[in-house]
């Protein structure tokens, strides 16, 4: 059997300890569709980017007994190089995940809300989708975020407003675009998570250049990637730099490569963590 590690990574009194969680995998069917259980709902919806200077699309999922009396946390999830806003509804299952969390009680009620993290007009996952402006474009889409699409949910849904109640989560382009949005936007940004993170990941000094302000303010760290997945060294390498400054975090190494059977994992483990 594959090693399985998974550190908390915990400030204390004399410094960084570790311990293991229970639950290292999701069991089985938690991503299977249940007949006997309330459904959260997923919509598309269009908002004004003035960064990029179109109509950009988005999915939002509402959970069950979603209600407009009451307000929110959101969790932005983002996806990888290769797709797009609907990646994740399509191949990763989040409404079936969350739905199925959501009825074992595990979850706190959150609006999840999946852009495409490719900010540029063109923003298809089509043609030669590394070509220097598309990679580009996921860069810029922090602007898009920050300056466009968080006021527009915020001004559509009734959400907690405050840093403590935001969430930012993503796979390979994504979780670089994660981790370099959210640990460069603290003020923002409250719960980090970054699965199987790409090399558009910043180096760790420019990613966390302030470790007393992340260890301040941050709620959550999560950092994980595949045992057999080649980009682990740019989650090794920020794990590393956490541990000298003392930053806590997770870190979660679990078995499989660079793919969603992974990814649906860390959703269901780092979904049950957010806004507690």
């Amino acid at each position: 059997m594959k090693h399985i590690f998974l550190s908390f990574v915990i400030l204390s009194i004399s410094g960084a300890a570790f311990s293991q969680p229970t639950m290292k995998q999701a069991p089985a069917g938690f991503d299977s569709l249940r007949a006997d259980i309330p459904y959260g709902k997923i919509d598309t919806v269009s908002y004004s980017s003035q960064t990029v200077g179109s109509v950009r699309r988005a999915l939002v999922y509402t959970p069950p007994g979603f209600s407009k009396s009451k307000k929110y946390p959101v969790l932005y999830l983002l996806h990888g190089i290769g797709g797009d806003e609907k990646e994740w509804f399509n191949q990763g299952k989040p409404q079936i995940i969350l739905d199925n969390l959501y009825s074992e009680k595990k979850i706190q009620p959150m609006i999840v809300v999946l852009p495409n993290g490719r900010a540029m007009k063109d923003d298809r996952a089509r043609g030669n989708i590394m070509a220097p402006d598309k990679v580009e474009a996921f860069a810029i889409f922090e602007k898009d975020l920050l300056n466009d699409l968080i006021p527009f949910i915020e001004g559509k849904y009734p959400v907690k407003e405050e840093r403590e109640n935001r969430a930012i989560a993503g796979l390979s382009m994504g979780g670089g675009q994660s981790l370099n949005i959210g640990l460069g936007n603290l003020d923002k940004f409250a719960w980090v998570g970054g699965f199987s993170s790409a090399p558009n990941t910043k180096v760790p000094e420019q990613l966390v250049p302030s470790p007393e302000e992340a260890r301040k303010k941050l709620k959550l760290l999560w950092i994980s990637c595949g045992d057999n997945d080649n980009l682990m060294s740019f989650s090794k390498r920020t794990h590393d730099y956490l541990i000298r400054e003392n930053v806590p975090h997770i870190f979660y190494v679990e078995p499989g490569g660079h793919d969603f059977k992974v990814w649906k994992n860390d959703l269901y483990l780092f979904s049950q963590l957010l806004f507690k």
